[in-house]
């Protein structure tokens, strides 16, 4: 067969297209902003986070407003221990290098930082129970803690940051930061001294009562803790209505539950009638 030679040659295919990359995930790790310079470059799946800043403490000494104090606390969630709160008003002018959000710095860090704050600025602490957060719950228990240490400060502050949603009933105006350790930076300097705080006190009670952990996990919710916990039963420094440790208490102690009334069982009554009264069937009522 003979192709025409007027016939068109096909056209060829169009080139491919590179496939978009793929987005980063919405949920990908967080570094501080020191560490950032450490990711090689073309690292993918990282974003970098600004550490907190002393910017909302700046504008209020602008307006004249000062004393400002920020304050956080530590332990909401442990199954054992205390909830430590820390109120911080940093110098401005003496304001250490470092300081984030506890949960972004290792414990080498927090230790050192915890120094540096305690040495250049005015700092509190207040500490509620487990039987305060027995009688409370945890989060007054939490609230009345902040406001403690607020109230302890050297010197009266005239404006309050808070992490978190509550605001606090102080003598002066209190703001509620959401994520608040991450973003003011009196605030993450508080949210270093309750976490410091809480872990030195842990480590006591490690001491205390051996066979937990506590040195280790500091009374959160861990397995090894709920081991220890199913094991020994709850120590006098657990929070009793928390679930794994009414349950521990149930197992061991069950003595100290109170049984709860079924509403929905059938009691047998029973009806006693005198022999002397002869009931006759046949009469009609």
């Amino acid at each position: 067969m003979i192709r025409d030679p007027s016939a068109k040659t096909p056209a060829k295919a169009a080139p491919k297209k590179k496939a978009a990359p793929k987005a980063v995930p919405a949920k990908a790790a967080k570094i501080s902003a020191a560490d950032a310079a450490k990711v090689p470059a073309g690292k993918k799946g990282i974003i970098a986070v600004a550490p907190p800043s002393f910017r909302r403490e700046r504008a209020l000494i602008k307006r004249g407003v000062w004393p400002v104090a920020g304050c956080d606390e530590a332990g909401r969630g442990p199954l054992a221990g205390p909830v430590v709160a820390a109120a911080v008003i940093l110098d401005p002018d003496r304001i250490p290098r470092g300081i984030d959000d506890s949960k972004r710095l290792t414990p080498e860090e927090r230790e050192k930082l915890f120094d540096k704050i305690c040495a250049t600025a005015q700092v509190s602490v207040a500490v509620a129970s487990p039987a305060r957060i027995d009688r409370d719950n945890i989060l007054r228990a939490s609230l009345w803690a902040l406001k403690r240490a607020v109230v302890a400060l050297p010197e009266a502050p005239r404006h309050v940051f808070v992490d978190g949603r509550d605001r606090l009933d102080t003598a002066c105006d209190c703001e509620a930061v959401i994520g608040g350790d991450g973003i003011v930076l009196s605030i993450a300097a508080a949210s270093i001294v309750a976490k410091v705080t809480r872990d030195r006190l842990m480590c006591a009670l490690a001491q205390d009562c051996p066979g937990y952990g506590f040195e280790q996990h500091k009374g959160y919710a861990v397995p090894e803790h709920l081991d220890a916990l199913d094991r020994l039963g709850p120590s006098i420094h657990h929070r009793s209505f928390f679930a794994p440790v009414a349950a521990a208490r149930a197992k061991h102690m069950p003595w100290t539950v109170e049984p709860v009334q079924d509403l929905f069982s059938v009691t047998e009554v029973e009806v006693q009638v005198e022999a002397s009264v002869e009931i006759d069937a046949s009469v009609n009522l």
